[in-house]
């Protein structure tokens, strides 16, 4: 196993705090096209620059793209974002269709990912001493006990009692009332009124 991803910078998942909680705001700041105009391999990135850059760039005004033709070279696509980050993906012999879908890809995320070595599949700002919450955190111990399938945990926590049921609890409530003042008043023996 190699260790080269060592050398990568470290850190943790990160994205722009609040985006798209008002308004979205694209973190693709600028895109740079590099192509050659007669190479094979640019031929792709030729018929992108001719068939759909246009419509790219009217569908996305918050991003400036650049076209910059170099004399035999590779066709190559350089992504600059807001945070700083530049993607630098190589074009070399891809469709028109194919560039399209790796510009969707620069735009939608949010800087190099593939720079970054993750220490964590996950941070937060305020870390628990307790551990990270899990379905069972608040459990019953009971629960380990219990042999499935059982008919009490399978059904929904929230249900509440239906009008009938209250009436039926009442009632019973109301009759025992009524034998236990019976009961009591068969005990008690009589006193003779003078």
């Amino acid at each position: 196993m190699s260790n080269s991803h060592l050398f990568l910078k470290s850190g943790f998942p990160r994205a722009p705090l609040q985006n798209g909680l008002g308004r979205y705001v694209c973190q693709l700041q600028r895109v740079t096209l590099k192509f050659c105009k007669h190479h094979g391999s640019s031929r792709g990135m030729r018929q992108f620059i001719e068939n759909h850059l246009l419509d790219f760039a009217k569908e996305n005004p918050g991003i400036v793209v650049y076209v910059k033709p170099r004399r035999h070279r590779t066709p190559v696509l350089v992504g600059e974002y807001l945070n700083g980050d530049r993607e630098w993906l190589s074009c070399r012999n891809n469709t028109k269709d194919e560039i399209l879908k790796w510009m969707q890809l620069l735009k939608t995320q949010n800087g190099s990912s593939s720079s970054l070595r993750l220490r964590k599949m996950w941070h937060t700002d305020m870390p628990s001493i307790q551990g990270p919450w899990t379905p069972f955190t608040l459990k019953s111990p009971d629960t380990n006990l219990a042999t499935y399938p059982n008919a009490n945990d399978s059904q929904p926590l929230d249900i509440e009692e239906s009008a009938t049921e209250k009436l039926i609890e009442l009632f019973k409530k109301q009759k025992l009332n009524n034998q236990s003042v019976n009961s009591i008043d068969a005990k008690q023996p009589l006193k003779e009124v003078e």
